[in-house]
């Protein structure tokens, strides 16, 4: 069983083995995120076939909507 940091936390991942393993077991959408894997960006085409080992940093970002800044006058 592997220990990896995900998100700043210690997780213990089982039999876990690779990126797309660790979403699907945590339940994270992955047309919703990105995933950084010590420090690199990894694209989601590799997702599949990259492994994880322990002490692993993993960082998962989320994408957010919005657009409008509040507070924010025009000057019109």
């Amino acid at each position: 069983m592997a220990t990896i940091q995900l998100n700043g936390k210690t997780e213990e991942i089982g039999e876990v083995s690779t990126l797309s393993q660790l979403l699907q077991q945590k339940g994270f959408d992955p047309a919703l995120v990105s995933v950084e894997l010590n420090g690199r960006i990894v694209e989601k085409e590799e997702w599949d076939v990259t492994p994880l080992h322990g002490e692993d940093e993993v960082e998962i970002l989320f994408f957010m909507g919005g657009g409008g800044m509040r507070g924010h006058s025009s000057g019109a």
